[in-house]
């Protein structure tokens, strides 16, 4: 099982209540704290996007989000190894080959260390603040990832779908990967519909151990015997923060419940007061892991790169 991180700093969550030092925190923090998972074998980190958050809606979800690409592009440049993944780009503020010029530019900036984070979006106020249209996002969300399959690492794409069509121009640099890691967000049985059919993986969020085991058994993910039936990413969040470092054995039991439903990867969220503290429920949280359902250390695709 793979281990990556819900990076701090760049989201405050009111439901988690962020400690001050998140509050106050810097790019600095970021880069040590992205460095840390790096040296302990975290295979990436996520950033998510959002523009402007409405004031009511900001108590509930939160109003800091830093821009995905810049803070991902600045991580890459400090970093070697650890992927980066939006988490998520919301689709349909985006023509695709925005997102294939932006996350294209970053993965040959990095060495080939992108993974695409997508999301359908459910925010109808930031839809109509951007001028994006919003009760159709969902098929269009579908046209849009075809689209970026189409286009991703190529220097011409070509494309003609049911919102998205374009020809005759040319988008460079367009990716390094040839096959561009595809990770869909969400918390519906649709969602999980989407990305078995057009991505690499499912990494949905706020929803509990049971509603998790209901979507996936349904899906036939799984088989009766417990083996994978597809080269399918599930990554998981589990939910309260973990405390590896002060409750290892409930943290242990957390993971192999998760790894039941047949998880291959956890985005981890800790409780935590500091940044050293926060870095040592990293180092805590690999020993957990390690010494229960293994710990696979990430390849290395940036070798060779500045």
């Amino acid at each position: 099982m793979r281990l990556g991180m819900i990076t701090p700093v760049v989201n405050l969550n009111p439901r988690f209540d962020p400690p001050d030092w998140e509050v106050d925190g810097s790019i600095h923090d970021i880069v040590v704290v992205a460095r840390a998972g790096e040296r302990l074998g975290y295979s990436w980190l996520g950033c998510p996007e959002h523009v402007a958050i409405p004031e009511p809606v900001a108590a509930v979800r939160g109003a800091r989000y830093w821009d995905p690409v810049v803070t991902l592009s600045f991580v890459a440049a400090c970093t070697r190894m650890i992927r980066l993944l939006p988490h998520v780009t919301v689709l349909g503020y985006h023509h695709p080959l925005e997102i294939v010029k932006q996350y294209g530019t970053l993965d040959v900036a990095s060495g080939g260390r992108v993974i695409l984070g997508v999301g359908v979006g459910s925010l109808r106020e930031e839809f109509a603040l951007l001028g994006r249209p919003f009760d159709d996002r969902g098929v269009r969300a579908d046209d849009a990832l075809r689209a970026i399959r189409a286009s991703f690492s190529r220097r011409a794409p070509t494309y003609a779908g049911t919102h998205y069509r374009f020809g005759g121009v040319v988008v460079e640099p367009s990716g390094l990967q040839e096959h561009l890691p595809i990770w869909v967000g969400g918390r519906t049985r649709r969602s999980l519909r989407r990305a078995l059919e057009l991505g690499d993986g499912w990494m949905p969020f706020g929803l509990d151990l049971d509603h998790l085991g209901s979507i996936l058994g349904d899906a036939g993910i799984i088989d009766p015997m417990g083996d994978r039936r597809l080269p399918f990413e599930v990554v998981l969040a589990p939910e309260p923060p973990l405390d590896p470092l002060g409750d290892p054995t409930g943290t242990a039991q957390v993971v192999e419940a998760y790894a039941e439903l047949g998880a291959t990867g956890l985005a981890v969220r800790f409780r935590h007061q500091s940044r050293q503290h926060y870095i040592e429920q990293l180092e805590a949280m690999v020993d957990v892991v390690g010494h229960g359902v293994g710990l696979e250390r990430p390849d290395d695709p940036a070798e060779g790169a500045p």
